[in-house]
């Protein structure tokens, strides 16, 4: 027997496309425009499945959804919302829906999760407490925003061992604290470490503690972040930073669930939620000898990749926003960003990603007078930024070098800055980022802002420079002569 969708959406042509796709998938459809007519349906016993919009003109669904679970508790529900944010993924997950699709949605994915959730419906858990929903720990509505938000209402009631990859200044502690906050541990604590901050013979201590007298200058007993840990969540960052004693160490945490701490011989129970996070290509790290294998698949349960703010430049003027309004707690003074300015920003690289941004804002409120930043402010600080780079320095005092040779004089400075340490991985491709940005720059100043001349100048096609152009933000200078 043909099973029943009850579809609800005050938008008609949403109705009319979910009308004709599920019918061609074989199910039986019932569509309605408001809350009150799938109410009826539902509280009659129709129906064995329902998609529902969240705002609808007589009620919003999330105020509906409590009573259906208490009706008819196995009846999945899938929430769609144009109102794409961290917290509309949660309250779907906490208010009790199946699963949650930001719109526009792709209607192939609706159709399997549907099929999914006929075959094995699933209960969700209870709620989250009432004040827990004011903040806005993650921000964004693009949609690699928006499959990472669904990633995280779907492990919130969950202790599996999350494995958080991306870039430098992507987020990766927000996400793990975002998923304790409003996870089944938030009553519990959240500790973070990060293998790149300490040393590496002190690491094991501090992950696991140590017994007075087990080493020079353990002169007291001292509590690991394990210990301190317990019953939450252990947020170990740069991962791929751990010595191998270590990483057997905690590879038996993982195992078995105890561990000793350092000098210590009786086995301590641990209760406390993973959450790893790196930088690195710990595959690769692997290949080399540095990172264990067996450790790697046990973190590595649940792989969630944060994208870089380049993948994901539209969520940049709701990023903009909200660091606006956390200044303006903090007492700075309030700013506004104009359309062009935001548009120059969607067009940068961002190298820093997410934090350099947050520190753009930052820097814009406390030291510019202008109520409104404009786009020759941010051209100006994007540009400042670029300068200042270790790796963007090109030249000599004499101006006697070629490029190649300044380039490796500064390359070997940069290398130097970071003492018997690595760069950042991604060497390559930021340093190609970095060079071009000044190169591009110099030729449409040259060519007073002709983009044919510049791509002639450059033995770039056109169609490519205009390309870089966006991409990397960067201004179009005319003159009164050639415009």
């Amino acid at each position: 027997m043909s099973a029943t969708i009850l579809v609800a959406d005050d938008d008609a042509a949403i109705r009319t496309v979910l009308n004709q796709a599920l019918s061609r998938a074989g199910y039986d459809v019932r569509i309605t425009s408001n809350a009150a007519t799938l109410w009826r349906w539902i509280s009659a016993g129709e129906g064995d499945l329902v998609v529902t919009d969240v705002v609808m003109p007589d009620e919003n669904a999330f105020d509906l959804l409590p009573r259906i679970k208490k009706a008819r508790p196995d009846l999945p529900v899938l929430v769609m919302s144009a109102q794409n944010t961290f917290m509309t993924a949660i309250r779907a997950s906490e208010k009790g829906a199946y699963d949650y699709l930001p719109k526009p949605f792709d209607l192939t994915e609706l159709i399997a999760i549907i099929g999914r959730a006929l075959s094995e419906p699933k209960k969700k858990p209870a709620r989250l407490d009432d004040d827990m929903q004011d903040g806005m720990p993650l921000v964004g509505r693009s949609a690699a925003m928006q499959e990472i938000y669904r990633v995280l209402a779907r492990l919130m009631q969950t202790d599996l061992t999350l494995m958080i990859t991306g870039e430098s200044g992507t987020g990766k502690e927000l996400v793990a604290r975002a998923l304790h906050d409003y996870g089944k541990r938030r009553n519990g604590p959240f500790v973070a470490i990060n293998m790149a901050a300490i040393p590496r013979d002190l690491i094991e201590s501090e992950l696991f503690g140590h017994e007075k007298g087990a080493f020079t200058g353990a002169q007291t007993r001292s509590t690991g972040r394990f210990e301190q840990a317990e019953g939450g969540t252990l947020f170990l960052d740069e991962i791929g930073d751990m010595p191998m004693d270590a990483q057997t160490r905690l590879l038996r945490v993982l195992q078995q669930g105890e561990y000793t701490t350092v000098g210590g011989r009786t086995p301590i129970r641990t209760d406390v939620r993973i959450v790893a996070a790196t930088n690195k290509d710990l595959k690769q790290s692997i290949n080399q000898g540095l990172f264990r294998e067996d450790l790697y698949y046990r973190l590595n349960v649940v792989p969630l990749r944060l994208p870089p703010l380049r993948d994901r430049a539209e969520d940049i003027p709701d990023l903009v926003r909200h660091f606006i309004q956390q200044g303006e707690k903090e007492g700075l003074d309030s700013k506004r960003f104009d359309q062009e300015a935001l548009e120059l920003m969607k067009a940068y690289a961002w190298p820093g990603n997410v934090r350099e941004l947050e520190n753009l804002v930052r820097r814009l409120m406390a030291l510019y007078p202008q109520d409104v930043i404009s786009r020759e402010i941010i051209e100006q600080e994007l540009r400042s930024d670029i300068a200042d780079s270790p790796i963007a320095k090109v030249g000599t005092a004499g101006g006697s070098m070629t490029i190649a040779q300044a380039v490796e004089e500064n390359m070997r400075t940069y290398f130097a800055s970071f003492g018997d340490s690595l760069p950042p991985p991604g060497l390559y491709d930021r340093v190609l980022t970095e060079m071009e940005y000044p190169l591009i720059l110099a030729a449409l100043t040259a060519t007073r802002g002709n983009q044919i001349k510049a791509a002639d100048l450059l033995g770039l096609n056109r169609n490519t420079l205009r390309k870089k152009i966006r991409e990397l933000g960067v201004s179009v200078y005319r003159s009164s002569r050639s415009a």
